[in-house]
């Protein structure tokens, strides 16, 4: 993988087994992904939409794909970033469960892969503002981003 875009963190997640299923952790507040808990939510992606691009001016996001499979993708528009403009691209759920930081204003979105519905949990560290909401939106196929969402065949 290329080099996170400055302030991303992603952290392998580790379901433990036993014969009666399964527990995961998923976020700690001795982690140092956390920074302070805003609220908890969950959005669902059907098989091949995307859904993107946004970012927020005043608030982390904590990504984490429950079920199915997801691609989740990062673009930094920072002028003040090392990794101005660089794309950062994440498989995640089922087959590999992980936590995602992504910082504020740092673009991002999401497909639902695989063929099923994919549900990602979402930590932000802000509450949504109903009145006001910290959230910038771009189309998921604006020429500001150099991102195709099609799948890329080997």
């Amino acid at each position: 993988m290329k080099r996170l875009i400055e302030g991303v963190k992603v952290r392998k997640l580790n379901p433990v087994p036993d014969e009666r299923g399964w527990l995961m952790e998923m976020f700690r507040s001795d982690w140092e992904e956390y920074e302070t808990f805003g609220q908890l939510y969950v959005t669902a992606c059907y098989p091949d939409v995307v859904k993107g691009w946004h970012f927020h001016k005043l608030q982390d996001d904590h990504f984490i794909c429950l079920k199915g499979m997801a691609k989740v993708v990062l673009y930094d528009p920072r002028d003040d970033s090392p990794t101005k403009g660089q794309i950062n691209e994440f498989f995640m759920g089922e087959r590999n469960f992980m936590l995602l930081k992504i910082p504020k204003l740092v673009y991002h979105g999401f497909k639902g892969i695989g063929g099923t519905e994919a549900l990602i949990v979402n930590m932000p560290t802000m509450l949504y503002n109903y009145k006001e909401p910290d959230e910038y939106r771009l189309p998921y196929d604006t020429p500001e981003i150099p991102y195709d969402w099609d799948v890329k065949m080997g």
